[in-house]
């Protein structure tokens, strides 16, 4: 898989909830930058869950080479960068859980497109009784800073969030009416075809009967 496919199915498992062996964030981003020493994760995903804010960034690799040259990164002192969690992506087997940074997890990805959870607090459970507790040495120092221009810098691109909320939500709403639509015509038309599947039903449209013209008077 590509690098930018591969972006795609981060941005996807971010999203995915816990029982699915995912962070269940509520957005998800992908190759966003953040304004400061070139930090641009492949993949970043927000979740706000009663009094915590967390963030999980997902970084892709595509080659050994990217890889082993991603730890010279100005970004990747202790608190300099962006994610609560961290997790390297990559095709399945590229990456061994044995080189990957302390505190780091890994994802493998088959060329169905499939995640396995290699490494990190999802690879340990899948049951948000238990997955808080084992997260926790996983976290890392982040860069709230950095974080809030990234969201902000993202929001300004939408220019007016609420005109774009009302305008999804009235598209939905047509999408839903002709789907009603859809259906409709789609049982009507089951209705006629069982009509005319029925004994001694003639689909020929019958001939108009003559006029009789009236005899003229004397």
């Amino acid at each position: 898989m590509t690098h930018a496919e591969l972006c795609e199915v981060a941005k996807k498992w971010l999203v995915r909830p816990n029982s699915r062996r995912g962070h269940g964030c509520h957005v998800a981003l992908s190759e966003c930058r953040s304004g400061w020493c070139g930090e641009m994760p492949d993949a970043i995903g927000f979740r706000a869950a009663g009094q915590v804010t967390e963030t999980v960034v997902v970084e892709v690799k595509v080659s050994r080479a990217d890889f082993l040259a991603d730890s010279k990164k100005a970004h990747r002192a202790e608190g300099a960068g962006m994610g609560v969690y961290r997790y390297f992506m990559c095709p399945e087997g590229l990456i061994q859980a044995y080189e990957v940074p302390a505190r780091w997890g890994l994802l493998w990805v088959n060329a169905r497109g499939r995640v396995k959870a290699v490494l990190g607090p999802v690879a340990l459970s899948n049951n948000s009784g238990t997955f808080d507790a084992l997260a926790v040495p996983w976290q890392h120092a982040r860069n709230a800073e950095r974080e809030t221009w990234l969201l902000v810098r993202v929001m300004a691109r939408i220019n007016d969030p609420d005109k774009v909320k009302n305008s999804l939500n009235a598209a939905q709403r047509e999408q839903a009416r002709l789907v009603n639509i859809c259906n409709a015509q789609a049982e009507e038309i089951r209705a006629l075809e069982m009509q005319r599947s029925t004994p001694g039903f003639s689909d020929e449209i019958p001939k108009a009967t003559p006029r009789q013209v009236p005899p003229k008077s004397m």
